[in-house]
């Protein structure tokens, strides 16, 4: 990575959050009246101009305005964004809705993953290492603009839908990352484009275990989905005790 100054980090990071709301490109004018950046917009745009040659944020053909690129993002979710915990009401709220099925091994995972594709609105899913695979939540990514070109979406179906994409993956993923980001090349060549990729693994005292996360666009609220994904993994090695 590039030393940025902090102004370019304060510009950097108000414009990914913004692409985050809208799903559109960021320009200057908007940067510099709805974030209250130190900056004027010539300013602002001569920094965005740097942070695209450094390869942080490009510019698509059709718009003024500046989208992050994977890098942009990995650099956000890694340094500058702060993940907002759930609150013990909300976990209570979330145990509640599998509770019933604690002790269904299968129906309690199907519900874990459609529970967690309702909480993050994207695309849920859940593996064993006995070759289940659950997903939930195919109609959320038809509300998110990226997924209104129809080649990017069926891109994402065909690929998962496929029984080696997950175990490829996922066995690229080596470490004791307790939660796993992928963009761009990242996802290899099966799922190139701008999708977004979090999971955790999860670990049960029976034996049983296997991965649990989220696929959208690479635009997800990060910041809510990594701690939700996280709180479901964990759940699912917590509930197994009782397998």
């Amino acid at each position: 990575m590039h030393d940025l100054t902090a102004r370019q980090v304060e510009i950097l990071k108000s414009l990914i959050e913004e692409y985050i709301e809208i799903a559109e490109p960021v320009g200057s004018e908007t940067l510099e009246k709805k974030h209250n950046l130190s900056a004027s917009p010539a300013t602002i745009r001569n920094e965005m101009v740097k942070l695209t040659e450094l390869g942080y944020l490009k510019k698509p053909h059709v718009s003024a305005g500046r989208i992050p690129t994977p890098m942009g993002m990995k650099f956000y979710v890694k340094q500058l964004m702060k993940e907002k915990e759930l609150s013990v009401t909300e976990e209570v709220s979330l145990k509640e809705k599998v509770w019933d099925l604690r002790e269904k091994e299968r129906e309690f995972l199907k519900q874990v993953t459609r529970t967690l594709a309702d909480r993050t609105k994207a695309l849920a899913f859940t593996t064993t290492n006995e070759g289940d695979l659950f997903c939930s939540g195919y109609a959320n990514i038809l509300d998110m603009p990226e997924f209104f070109d129809i080649d990017l979406t069926k891109n994402l179906l065909l690929a998962i839908d496929e029984a080696e994409f997950f175990t490829n993956l996922f066995a690229g993923q080596l470490g004791d990352e307790d939660i796993h980001i992928l963009l761009g090349e990242e996802l290899g060549p099966r799922l190139s484009g701008p999708y977004g990729f979090v999971f955790t693994r999860y670990h049960t005292p029976i034996g049983l275990t296997g991965e649990i996360g989220v696929l959208g666009p690479s635009r997800l609220n990060y910041t809510n989905v990594v701690p939700t994904v996280r709180y479901f993994g964990d759940l699912i090695g917590e509930i197994a005790k009782g397998w």
